[in-house]
């Protein structure tokens, strides 16, 4: 199927393969659920990356993405054919783990000669797995799979390369070696955009047109390098590491992006932004202002509340951040020790109420369902997440609450295993994803998930929400995220077997 300059045709593959009607939230997803909402389409960094780096090398490329775009399968199936790629790539995690198998099947079933590249951070754990499970060519570890999936491709293409570290390859090697993470950064080029068609994603919270970024890989911290120990990410993906790009280059491609394309808002979906370092967020500051582009873009970031000082706070409002998605997971101490949070809750009430006082929008998010939490405990989450939600509450603040999915590969997940605390075969992987507990807890996760959310009907945050619009851009993002609500509540009506049927008073 090779041209005779050795171009090749790659197909980025997202098939939409829906639950019941529930939506996969699978593109640049930590937490993983099937969900109601139509409001949820996360920009694909990564595989975004690896789009842009084929198609620099001379491949031609397609970008499918069937979920966000809301297509059917058999429309998906007949644009798949219409490219009858050389390469097929398919992002996993492991909720969809199965379907994709079967995927993969019925695609070299119907395309036998093409080939097929799995990456995502489950099979960056278990490649023997999907092997020995399906039909892929091959399966690319790591959180770097840009460069791996780039690799292959001049691989297959007759260019005489080994295959890198981390790569395995049906009939060809076991790809028992870590994959390396020495990546540079600032080496790879910008995304293309057009490409990667950025203008079908986004979330309720986000200004449009939004632009997701990455400010570099891996969590890094004040304390330390992020090392939470339900995040797949930061196991599976970048084993405890952090690198950021140089700040001048992120600070020149938000211009490009706003220059080129009149983004509104740029959203640094870089596990916990670049604020972490304070030189670094002085010189992304100083060069926004050089380049002029400093508040004339919302910019919006994952962030810790620890790196909420009021140093960075001044820094920040003179780069335009607009709203920051802070995690609180737990109100309870002993719970964000057991999860290696190392942060304590007075330190996350602290950040978060700072970045309000500041003018900040905030998302709090949070998790429920751990063995170890009483009811009682649950009620402390609930009381502190209420308590920051309505604390100068204004347009653009928000809570998310999920159930907690302890993902194979994470020392969480191990320690579920070790105490005997899944209420399903954990092998059951489709559970991993349906907004209800695979594990035991004292408390109703569901009833306390569907509590959570309906924060947002509070009297008190809905007045200062409605008061605090400025403009139809405002009304614009109300309406949205309440759409988006209306699917999350969605999401937590079924009761599973055992569950409280009435919602805590």
């Amino acid at each position: 199927m090779l041209s005779l300059n050795g171009e090749m045709r790659v197909a980025v593959c997202y098939p939409p393969l829906l639950y019941r009607g529930r939506v996969p939230v699978l593109t640049q997803s930590r937490i993983f659920s099937f969900t109601h909402s139509s409001e949820i389409r996360i920009y694909p960094l990564v595989m975004a990356q690896a789009a842009t780096l084929l198609k620099a090398d001379g491949h031609g490329v397609s970008w499918l993405d069937g979920i966000s775009a809301g297509e059917g399968l058999d429309g998906w199936w007949t644009r798949f054919g219409a490219v009858a790629p050389d390469l097929a790539v398919v992002e996993t995690k492991v909720t969809m783990i199965r379907r994709h198998w079967a995927f993969i099947d019925e695609l070299k079933a119907r395309f036998p000669a093409t080939r097929v590249i799995l990456v995502g951070d489950h099979v960056s754990y278990f490649p023997e797995e999907s092997a020995g499970a399906c039909a892929v060519d091959y399966i690319v570890a790591g959180g770097d799979y840009d460069l791996g999936i780039r690799a292959i491709a001049r691989f297959e293409a007759g260019e005489a390369i080994d295959l890198p570290a981390g790569v395995w390859a049906r009939g060809r090697s076991a790809g028992a070696e870590p994959p390396a993470l020495d990546a540079d950064v600032d080496a790879l080029p910008w995304i293309d955009r057009e490409l990667t068609k950025f203008n079908g994603y986004g979330e309720a919270y986000l200004h449009r047109p939004v632009a997701y970024i990455l400010s570099g890989r891996g969590c890094g911290g004040i304390k330390a390098v992020g090392r939470c120990t339900f995040c797949i990410w930061q196991y599976a993906f970048w084993r405890k590491t952090a690198r950021l790009r140089d700040p001048r280059n992120v600070a020149a491609e938000i211009k490009h992006l706003v220059d080129r394309y009149g983004v509104r808002e740029v959203f640094d979906d870089n596990e916990a932004g670049g604020m972490w370092d304070l030189p670094w967020l002085t010189a992304f500051t100083e060069e926004l202002e050089r380049l002029d582009v400093a508040g004339k873009v919302h910019i919006s970031s994952n962030c810790r509340a620890d790196s909420v000082t009021p140093d960075r706070v001044e820094l920040m409002k003179r780069a335009g951040y607009r709203m920051l998605k802070i995690a609180l997971e737990s109100g309870n101490d002993e719970t964000l020790r057991q999860l290696a949070k190392d942060e304590t809750v007075e330190e996350i009430v602290r950040g978060v109420k700072l970045a309000k006082d500041a003018g900040f929008a905030v998302m709090v998010t949070t998790m429920i369902g751990f063995p170890w939490e009483t009811d009682a405990d649950v009620r402390r989450t609930y009381e502190v997440a209420k308590d920051l939600l309505l604390y100068r509450a204004h347009r653009g603040d928000c809570l998310e609450a999920n159930v907690v999915i302890p993902y194979p590969g994470t020392p969480l997940h191990k320690t579920m295993l070790d105490r005997g605390w899944f209420t399903i075969d954990p092998m059951d992987y489709e559970a991993y994803g349906l907004s209800k507990p695979v594990v035991t807890s004292p408390a109703d996760p569901i009833a306390w998930g569907r509590k959570l959310w309906r924060l947002h009907r509070h009297p008190l945050f809905v007045a200062r929400s409605a008061l605090s619009v400025r403009s139809v851009h405002d009304l614009t993002l109300g309406w949205r995220g309440l759409r988006s609500l209306l699917g999350h509540e969605r999401d937590y009506t079924a009761v599973p077997a055992g569950a409280q049927a009435v919602e805590p008073a």
